[in-house]
């Protein structure tokens, strides 16, 4: 009874959140009046709601969903409170696409195109976070086997090996480009306009969620042991390689086109946990609801409080994600607990 209401209660957050949030620089303009949002003659202000602020608010739920779930699966497999979606390089692979596709567009304009409605630099990310997923995966392989020991440890080589690329970029760009580049690694949600951007992610992040979503029996019985686990019928390694590749896929897609923002998968898997339990056949939809009503709430935090003047919502997150990493860590949480 007590998980069908915190679930409930979760619902209701993130519907709440989702409704709200267009509306919360209207709630800044007090001599705006809310009624000009919805006349249609008014091409301005209905043009703002309906391709600026709407598909931002749904890009941060999907988003943070998406982060948040890919967060609380690294936990489960590493059996490690401080894993994050960003643990294997995937966001740094994706970090370092971009990087080369601003640094290449400031030298050669002709590198600036638009696929689609994706943009390039979008393109370019995502394909960084093919790459690093490509890596890792291949020198876990290298050992033949898939244990988690070894991908933690590739995972961390390639993040180092692709930061410091990043600021070898950082470092061979001028002023501008290095703007830009720090600007696209604070991670935020502003260059959402459309429905574009959230329908090219939604479908990944709904197939690796489903994916997280289908094998909760078996990451119930990874946290408490691959060996255990195995001896139930689980097939530790196959389930391993599944998640792997369903959680790349999901970070990979949402960092190409929001850039790292940090902390949701975190957080939310945590906050969840002390709610509903470690059961992840709960915990899988609470950490969904969660992590779309956090980051989207966030974000617009990120538009309000400064107003005019918006922050980078990976700011906001971490900025609360700082002092949250240390509360784990002088709980003593290194480890699964």
């Amino acid at each position: 009874m007590k998980r069908s209401l915190v679930l409930a209660a979760l619902l209701v957050l993130a519907v709440l959140v989702a409704v709200g949030a267009p509306f919360a620089e209207t709630a800044a303009m007090p001599h705006v009046p809310l009624s000009t949002l919805w006349d249609r003659s008014n091409v301005l202000a209905w043009n703002i709601l309906w391709e600026i602020r709407v598909p931002r608010v749904l890009m941060g739920l999907v988003a943070g969903a998406g982060l948040a779930v890919s967060g609380m699966a690294f936990q489960a497999v590493f059996r490690n409170a401080l894993a994050t979606p960003f643990t294997l390089g995937v966001a740094s692979g994706a970090s370092l696409g971009a990087c080369v596709y601003i640094h290449g567009t400031y030298l050669y304009g002709s590198l600036a195109f638009r696929l689609l409605w994706v943009p390039g630099r979008a393109w370019f990310a995502f394909g960084g976070a093919v790459l690093s997923i490509a890596l890792v995966y291949g020198l876990t392989r290298v050992r033949r086997g898939f244990s988690t020991a070894t991908l933690l440890l590739a995972g961390v080589a390639i993040n180092f090996f692709f930061s410091s690329l990043i600021l070898l970029f950082q470092y061979l760009s001028d002023f501008t480009q290095a703007l830009v580049m720090l600007r696209w690694l604070m991670g935020g949600l502003e260059q959402t306009v459309g429905l574009g951007d959230v329908l090219t992610v939604l479908p990944l992040v709904t197939g690796g969620a489903m994916i997280v979503l289908y094998l909760t029996h078996e990451l119930n019985l990874i946290t408490t042991g691959e060996e255990l686990a195995a001896s139930r019928g689980v097939e530790v390694n196959r389930t391993k390689v599944v998640l792997f590749f369903a959680v790349s896929a999901i970070v990979g897609a949402i960092v190409a086109l929001c850039g790292p923002i940090g902390f949701v998968g975190l957080m939310a898997p945590h906050i969840c946990r002390l709610l509903i339990g470690p059961d992840h056949r709960y915990l899988t939809p609470a950490t969904l609801l969660f992590g779309a009503a956090f980051l989207a709430a966030c974000d617009t935090l990120a538009r309000t409080v400064m107003f005019p003047v918006e922050l980078p919502v990976g700011i906001i997150t971490s900025l609360l994600g700082g002092p949250f990493f240390l509360c784990l860590l002088l709980r003593g949480s290194a480890a699964w607990e």
